[in-house]
């Protein structure tokens, strides 16, 4: 299926998928054990013109949007969720500049981060600010033309490694989440620094560290927006980030789906290949149907994003929430398709398992998303009355 993807599209995915197999496939599962950032990868997806397929042309970009995006992040995922996360999460930190940026922001920033110079990453979670966002207590108080940044920030993707950073801080505690402000902050600026890289479960190849302000002055002109708007630039970035998140969650998936139905075919017992047997049969079948859903609804979701629609926040939800259950049963089904041998690290099944865990837990939690999903439709159904 070509999924009425436009030539351009279908280029963009094909390449993608040429850099996975290729590139990324063979070395998946050393990045893995070592917990190795991907560097070189992102060379090769920067040199392939990649990483600006979602910003404009008039700054360097492809002129895409979450479509094209998220048709990379899936076909990356495919070989490596870790790996991929570089790309995704560069992604997640430039769509406040991309949403909101002022002409001078956009001009300093968007073309290194399009010609793969430099990455992205986005600072919102706290240790008391996960599902409930509006917990942040990272501040920033103006003095003169500067703001001055403390605090701290938690499990932040791409940490570290990237040279530019969206962050959200309180300019006025008693305005609560109104009183939240978005900015951008340079790596190298005095009193930016980082804490320790997590040794996480899965996607370890992404590398995820703390930031920390220490009376980190950033000039006024890094503001987002203006002053009480923070909330909203966070809200409205993750609304289009997410089907993001879905598609590598989706890029797992189908990974992990591959690899069981080739290895269907290859393992014998009871004197015949176990793709002969009806049970795995039907998982195979199910795993099938999960993943092509999923797919339908995430493009679709992109689509409609594209397109400009206001209200994106319901099927953003889905599209992860459906996406990201597929990942996670689908890659427990493939570990048992596989049996002993999908246990075991040496078969890439067991890496796709762990890294789809995560696809259900960051950019909300699925059952947050769940929250978002029946809100927006009992607020559907009180508007027609």
């Amino acid at each position: 299926m070509e999924y009425f993807l436009t030539e351009e599209q279908l280029m963009i995915k094909e390449l993608a998928a040429k850099i996975a197999d290729e590139k990324i496939a063979p070395v998946a599962l050393q990045y893995d054990e070592e917990g190795k950032f991907p560097h070189d990868i992102m060379k090769i997806i920067a040199d392939s013109d990649l990483c600006g397929v979602y910003i404009e042309e008039k700054y360097g970009g492809l002129g895409g949007g979450i479509l094209e995006m998220s048709l990379v992040v899936e076909e990356l995922s495919r070989a490596c969720g870790g790996i991929s996360l570089a790309f995704a999460g560069t992604g997640l930190g430039t769509f406040p500049i991309i949403l909101f940026g002022n002409e001078e922001q956009k001009a300093k920033y968007l073309p290194d981060i399009a010609s793969g110079k430099k990455l992205a990453a986005f600072g919102l979670t706290e240790a008391n600010a996960g599902s409930d966002a509006a917990g942040v207590q990272t501040t920033a108080q103006l003095d003169g033309d500067e703001y001055v940044l403390n605090g701290t920030k938690q499990w932040i993707t791409n940490g570290g490694e990237a040279e530019i950073y969206t962050v959200i801080a309180c300019t006025n505690r008693s305005k609560g989440a109104r009183g939240f402000s978005a900015f951008i902050v340079e790596k190298d600026t005095p009193g930016f620094t980082f804490g320790k890289k997590e040794n996480k479960m899965g996607i370890r190849a992404s590398c995820t560290r703390e930031l920390v302000f220490d009376n980190c002055r950033i000039p006024k002109k890094n503001l987002l927006a203006k002053e009480g708007m923070g909330f909203i630039v966070a809200m409205k970035t993750l609304d289009r980030t997410r089907p993001g998140v879905a598609a590598q969650a989706l890029g797992i998936a189908q990974g992990a789906f591959d690899a069981a139905l080739k290895y269907s075919r290859e393992r014998v017992q009871f004197g015949q290949t176990i793709s002969s047997f009806q049970a795995i049969q039907h998982m195979l079948a199910d795993m099938a149907i999960q993943i092509e859903a999923s797919r339908c609804l995430v493009y679709q979701t992109c689509r409609h994003i594209d397109s400009g629609a206001k209200n994106i926040s319901r099927e953003s939800a889905m599209a992860k929430v459906m996406a990201s259950d597929t990942a996670m049963k689908v890659t427990t089904d493939a570990v048992q398709i596989l049996g002993g041998y999908g246990y075991m690290k040496e078969y890439p099944v067991e890496k796709m398992m762990r890294d789809a865990k995560i696809t259900q837990i960051y950019e909300g939690t699925n059952q947050i998303q769940r929250n978002v999903i029946a809100l927006e439709l009992i607020k559907e159904l009180s508007s027609k009355k």
